[in-house]
């Protein structure tokens, strides 16, 4: 399945947030791995507006094995900051997929 989410940044944030991105740790890119995402992609617009992209097999699962990672509360806290207007506070509770209405195969 393809996902795609919608979460804002504040805008005065993204630099050091783009800054982080370039340099995630290996521990945390294996366990998104071995949780199922695969062709994950994040964008993000000058306004703060993050875009994300992933395929997996089925989002909830690899949602919910990637919070039972300690890697993940880890980068999570780290990333916490970054955000405005979290549900629950943390982003990946907050990562609502859209719903697709086209695909050009």
């Amino acid at each position: 399945m393809r996902v795609c989410f919608l979460l804002n940044i504040d805008p005065a944030a993204t630099e050091r947030y783009v800054a982080l991105h370039r340099e995630v740790w290996p521990e945390m890119k294996s366990a998104l791995v071995e949780t199922g995402w695969r062709n994950y992609s994040l964008f993000l617009g000058p306004d703060g507006l993050l875009v994300g992209y992933l395929e997996c097999d089925d989002f909830a699962a690899s949602v919910a094995a990637m919070n039972e990672r300690d890697v993940n509360s880890r980068w999570q806290a780290l990333m916490a900051p970054f955000f405005v207007d979290l549900d629950q506070g943390t982003a990946d509770r907050s990562m609502v997929p859209l719903p697709e209405i086209f695909h050009l195969d």
